[in-house]
């Protein structure tokens, strides 16, 4: 096995989105400091989009102010669904990355950023200009890469029309993202495989949503066909709620944190902090 280090982004934002009763701001900033003391990549720890939309993440700038980035060589990740959302988190020198949901799915494109693909991709290349501008990054998830329930039209090579336009735009990294826990190990498998050596200068990820039992399989096909970036969250809380109503879990971390060292990969984690945040996400999500 030639690469054996694993990048892990620790997604609290993406746990916490679609809880009901909302979180208070210092509890928020309290866990994602505790995640912030692992040594994870990366940790997506909110959002800048409306607030109508999204309640949860009305306070990431607040939030924002609280971390102890500074303190650590974890990236952080804010998710946007527009120019303007880009725009206020490329004016925090914290913030490294900026993540875009772009959808494979006409529906869920609609139902997520209340725009057509067409103009979710040209957003996607002006936020894309104004991060080089600004020295952040733009990653962007390709929603519903496995498949969609809405009945839209899915085939691996639509998958791969959206990924040779984002590597002609200059996107350095993309995540396949299974959005309602549909893929199976062969899929991921496949749609890593048909990509990951034709592009070899771009990084792809896997966000998947999956449901317990169903972890193992998957990370190691992705492991097979080169992924070496991983989303997931403690306790494998959440999920999208502009998906569907029921909830999948996204991937959780200590399992798939388990499952990569068994395999033999480098991941270099504070296993005394990983154990307190792992407590902290008890309190945080199920009080």
């Amino acid at each position: 096995m030639e690469n054996k280090k694993v990048k892990i982004v620790e997604c609290p934002r993406d746990a916490m989105q679609g809880l009901r009763d909302f979180i208070p701001t210092a509890t928020k900033a309290a866990y994602i400091n505790s995640l912030l003391k692992v040594g994870f990549d990366t940790v997506d720890f909110g959002s800048f989009v409306s607030p109508k939309a999204m309640p949860q993440m009305r306070d990431t700038e607040e939030v924002l102010l609280q971390l102890d980035a500074g303190a650590t060589n974890t990236k952080l990740l804010a998710i946007v669904a527009n120019y303007r959302g880009a725009q206020t988190a490329t004016g925090f020198k914290e913030i490294s990355q900026l993540g875009f949901p772009l959808s494979v799915s006409e529906t869920f494109q609609q139902r997520n950023t209340n725009k057509r693909i067409e103009e979710a991709i040209q957003e996607v290349k002006s936020i894309h200009t104004l991060c080089e501008s600004k020295g952040k990054q733009l990653v962007v998830y390709l929603s519903m890469a496995f498949g969609n329930p809405y009945g839209d039209v899915y085939t691996p090579e639509l998958v791969s029309g959206f990924v040779k336009e984002l590597v002609a735009t200059g996107i350095a990294t993309i995540a396949f993202s299974d959005t309602v826990g549909v893929a199976t190990p062969d899929m991921v498998y496949d749609l890593l495989s048909a990509h990951v050596p034709q592009f070899s200068q771009t990084v792809f990820g896997v966000h998947l949503h999956s449901r317990p039992g169903e972890e193992k399989e998957k990370v190691h096909a992705a492991l097979e066909a080169g992924c070496r970036r991983f989303d997931g969250a403690l306790l494998g809380f959440g999920g999208c709620p502009m998906a569907r109503d029921e909830l999948v879990g996204n991937l959780a971390t200590e399992n798939l944190i388990s499952i990569l060292e068994k395999t033999g990969y480098i991941l270099d984690l504070d296993k005394e902090a990983l154990n307190e945040a792992a407590k902290m996400a008890t309190g945080v999500f199920y009080g």
